[in-house]
């Protein structure tokens, strides 16, 4: 789909209004971010260090050190924490995301209150980091859709009942076997609380889903608090990230459609270097994200 010129001009105009108000309350910064699943060997410091440094005004947290258990991390451990969100707030920094591994697929009362309980201790450490979001899954449709829309739905439903009084809102990601906007957009219905919502996974909404990222957000708009961008290009049946702006994933315009709307989260990079090591080093990834999205969003 391509912008008419009315449509690029009111696009451009929110931008240039918009993007100085993001700024300033990021100190000077862009509303850029980066997961850490991107940097899996990198110690806390020099994670906050690279995000300084490269401009960005956020970092998701998605494992430390190989770790993907974030509440067991000595860096958030109870003696340590409040110097830990020191050492954020001094480098200009904020957590926009906690990002778990928890499914809310599962209908085994075992598995799914291990399921609930590991997100209850994700949330209770985006609390005390003062971070607004944490992700979980749907995951896997086993079963009838509408069973497993119903299952996914309630288990949201229970974790926005509990993380409401934290001021940490749940967002399941676009993700596995939920990529596409009926799908998510009844989850999301269903769930019906106001600390349930979206994390907008753009590639996999695009190549999964197969969507245009306008119809996505017409869909889905409302509910995205939190984004995940990442480029790739499909070598014969499968999908393969690049750099962004390198690929045939339309980033760009996915980055001007959420400003359009408003968006207020976090542009945030999640380059999958844990699952998939031979992709370029972060060093270099993160810091060439930063500079793209930048040249997007200006």
């Amino acid at each position: 789909m391509h912008q008419t010129r009315r449509q690029f001009l009111q696009t451009s105009s929110f931008m240039a209004a918009a993007l100085p108000l993001f700024a300033a309350a990021s100190g000077g910064r862009l509303p850029i971010g980066f997961s850490t699943l991107g940097c899996p060997a990198w110690e806390w410091g020099k994670i906050l260090d690279f995000a300084q440094a490269n401009g960005f005004s956020a970092v998701e947290l998605r494992g430390l050190m190989g770790s993907m258990d974030l509440p067991s991390r000595p860096e958030f451990a109870a003696d340590r924490i409040e110097q830990s969100k020191k050492e954020i707030a001094a480098h200009g920094l904020r957590i926009s995301c906690v990002s778990s591994s928890s499914e809310m697929h599962h209908k085994d009362p075992a598995k799914r209150a291990q399921q609930l309980a590991d997100a209850h201790k994700f949330i209770d450490l985006a609390s005390a980091l003062g971070a607004p979001n944490v992700r979980v899954f749907g995951n896997k449709i086993e079963g009838p859709r509408d069973e497993a829309i119903n299952w996914v739905a309630d288990g949201l439903r229970q974790l926005g009942e509990y993380a409401a009084p934290k001021n940490v809102t749940v967002i399941i990601e676009s993700h596995g076997d939920f990529t596409d906007s009926p799908t998510l957009k009844a989850i999301l219905e269903k769930a019906n609380h106001p600390n349930v919502a979206l994390l907008w996974d753009a590639n996999h909404t695009f190549v999964d889903g197969r969507e245009d990222p306008a119809f996505t957000l017409e869909q889905l708009g409302k509910y995205v608090r939190h984004t995940h961008l990442k480029d790739s290009v499909m070598r014969g049946n499968e999908s393969h990230y690049v750099l962004t702006g390198r690929g045939e994933v339309p980033v760009k315009k996915q980055v001007q459609l959420l400003a359009a709307r408003g968006y207020k989260g976090s542009y945030s990079f999640e380059w999958e270097k844990v699952w998939h090591p031979d992709l370029e080093e972060p060093e270099v990834a993160i810091a060439d994200y930063a500079k793209v999205i930048a040249g997007y969003l200006k």
